[in-house]
C-alpha cells in the first residue's frame, strides 16, 4: 500500500514537472522566435527552434506519463515507455542536426545581428530555470525508471547549454557590436555534447534489442 501510494506521488510529481516544462518551453519558443527574427539573430532564431523540439518531447513524455499507472513496475520498459523512448530519441537527434546545420548557417552567411534586450532577459532567465527542471525531471526519471523522461530531461540539459551559448553571443554583440558567428564553434561542440546524451539517455528505447532489454529491467529491479 506503502509503494502505491508513494508511485502515485512520483506520477504526480513527474506530471506537474512535464506540464511545467511545457509551460516554459512556449514562452521559449514565442520570445526567442520572435526576437530572433526582430534582431536578425542567427543564435536566437535557433535557441527558439530547439524549444519548439523540446516542446514535443515533453509532450510526448506527457502523453505517456499520463497513461502510466502507480502500479507499473519501476523500470518495466512496456510498449508505451519504449514508443515515447523512441519519439524523444528523435527529437534529440533532430535537434543534434539543427545545431550543427545552424551553425554552419550563421559561419557562412556573416549574418549581424542587431541587439536584442528580449533575448538577453530571455536567456538569463533560461539557466536557471533548465539547471532546474533537468534536475528535478532526471531525479523523477530515475526513482520511476522511466528511460523516457530521462532522455527528456536530458533535452533540458542541452537547452541549458545552448542558452549559455547564445547568452555570450548576445552579450558580445550587446557589448562590443559583435557575436553572430562566435556562437558556432561552441555549437558543433555542442551537436557531439546533445548526440552524446541521446545515446546515453535511450535505454531500451532506440537501440536496445530483447537481451539488452532484460538487462535494463534486470538491473532496475535491483535497484
Amino acid at each position: 500500500m506503502a509503494t502505491l501510494v508513494a508511485g502515485t506521488s512520483l506520477l504526480r510529481q513527474a506530471r506537474l514537472a512535464q506540464v511545467l516544462t511545457l509551460a516554459w518551453m512556449c514562452v521559449e519558443l514565442g520570445v526567442a522566435l520572435g526576437a530572433g527574427i526582430m534582431a536578425r539573430s542567427v543564435a536566437l532564431t535557433a535557441f527558439g527552434i530547439d524549444s519548439g523540439i523540446e516542446l514535443f518531447t515533453a509532450a510526448v513524455v506527457l502523453r505517456r506519463l499520463l497513461q502510466r499507472t502507480p502500479s507499473e513496475e519501476r523500470g518495466e520498459l512496456t510498449a508505451g515507455e519504449r514508443r515515447a523512448s523512441r519519439l524523444v530519441g528523435y527529437g534529440l537527434y533532430a535537434l543534434v542536426v539543427y545545431i550543427v546545420v545552424s551553425a554552419a548557417g550563421s559561419l557562412v552567411l556573416q549574418i549581424k545581428p542587431d541587439a536584442s534586450p528580449a533575448g538577453l532577459t530571455l536567456t538569463i532567465l533560461a539557466l536557471p530555470v533548465m539547471a532546474f527542471l533537468w534536475k528535478w525531471r532526471i531525479g523523477l526519471a530515475d526513482r520511476l525508471g522511466s528511460p523516457a523522461l530521462r532522455g527528456d530531461a536530458a533535452c533540458s540539459l542541452v537547452c541549458l547549454y545552448l542558452a549559455g551559448t547564445t547568452l555570450a553571443g548576445l552579450l558580445l554583440n550587446q557589448l562590443f557590436g559583435f557575436g553572430g558567428p562566435t556562437r558556432s564553434p561552441d555549437s558543433f561542440w555542442s551537436g557531439g555534447f546533445a548526440a552524446k546524451r541521446t545515446r546515453r539517455s535511450m535505454p531500451g528505447g532506440l537501440q536496445q534489442g530483447p537481451r539488452e532489454t532484460s538487462r535494463v529491467q534486470s538491473r532496475n529491479k535491483v535497484d
